[in-house]
């Protein structure tokens, strides 16, 4: 296995990683471990090139600081990626190379599953690290995340109709959301249970029949999404979509989704806020799921009523957060941001 460090301005540790007769490419990205060793999931899709994979893990490992001083986690923010098509390319060697490297870092960084990654493929890889949580089985194992991120995402939504629209639920509003992996699919029932409408689109062509059959959604294709007339867009599928591009096909009040690093940039905040847009930051809304890994790192004992906990202060953040944003006349992303340096700060002193 060869193991290589990569030069970055802002991050504190990042290695390229590969194994050739595993088939293993990746990358693994230590952002910052000011706050506690560093913790985000192991995601594997396919990358267009080696700056792509890295580009995308230096912008997720980022995403996972801000994600777990929001939370009001003691953790860091890292993350890893496998170039490849989970679906054909993932195999226990694989997985076990994998782990492998992420044993390297010592706990400097622990892994979970993310896109394209299942508990079962955590078991595999914690046969070559302890430093790996989101297991099925154990004293502290914390199983998926995906129910929890969505519950947390389905807690933004409805913050953000409540300052947006000035609804205390969902019934009868319409939620255009883009992608039925594992968080998109719990988070879409949780909507539908609360009343709303759904309109639907995923790479995926069963899940979307699925979700048309079991909740009536309005399938739509990949690229109509954005221009879906709704009353809430959700975002729960790759970054980057809130775009120059995108943003002006939007017709929602109120964007709240499950995805990491939705703004391509931050004058897409500026421009979400100047189209009367309410953003609800996604590393706030989307953060219940490592709270809920978070639980097993730590080796928490009353594991149900700590998360509950957090979750709670989760949406007490949030509030906070769209409060003073309409206050000050500003982008909630950016009050967001300021929040999360304020309490990194906070411990560094």
């Amino acid at each position: 296995m060869q193991i290589t460090p990569v030069e970055t301005a802002e991050h504190e540790e990042v290695y390229r990683v590969e194994d050739r007769e595993a088939g293993l490419t990746g990358f693994i990205a230590v952002h910052s471990t000011r706050l506690g060793p560093a913790a985000g999931g192991l995601r594997m899709r396919v990358y267009r090139s080696d700056a792509e994979a890295l580009d995308d893990v230096l912008r997720l490992s980022r995403g996972m600081t801000f994600k777990n001083a929001a939370a009001g986690l003691p953790l860091g923010g890292g993350k890893a990626v496998i170039m490849g098509d989970p679906a054909r390319a993932k195999t226990p060697a694989l997985l076990r190379a994998m782990g492998r490297a992420v044993d390297t870092l010592a706990g400097r960084y622990w892994t979970a599953e993310d896109m394209g990654m299942t508990t079962a493929d955590m078991a595999v890889i914690a046969g070559e690290t302890a430093f790996v949580a989101g297991l099925s089985g154990g004293d502290f194992a914390s199983g998926d995340p995906s129910p929890v991120t969505a519950r947390g995402v389905f807690n933004a939504v409805r913050c953000a109709v409540r300052h947006r629209l000035g609804r205390a639920d969902l019934d009868g509003l319409t939620v255009a959301v883009q992608g039925l992996g594992n968080v998109g699919w719990h988070l879409a029932g949780l909507l539908h249970g609360d009343g709303a409408r759904l309109i639907v689109t995923d790479i995926d062509a069963g899940r979307v029949a699925r979700a048309v059959a079991e909740w009536s959604a309005e399938a739509i294709a990949e690229d109509m999404i954005y221009g879906a007339g709704a009353d809430v867009f959700a975002p729960c599928a790759i970054g980057g979509i809130l775009n120059a591009r995108t943003i002006p096909d939007l017709r929602v009040a109120v964007v709240a989704g499950g995805a990491n690093n939705q703004l391509a940039t931050d004058e897409d905040g500026i421009r979400l806020q100047e189209r009367g847009i309410l953003y609800a930051p996604d590393f706030v809304a989307n953060g219940g799921g490592i709270i809920n890994v978070a639980a097993e790192i730590l080796r928490v004992g009353n594991r149900a009523a700590w998360v509950a906990a957090k979750l709670t202060a989760l949406d007490q953040t949030m509030e906070a957060i769209l409060r003073a944003a309409a206050a000050e006349g500003t982008g909630p992303n950016a009050v967001a941001e300021r929040i999360v340096a304020e309490r990194m700060a906070a411990v560094a002193a």
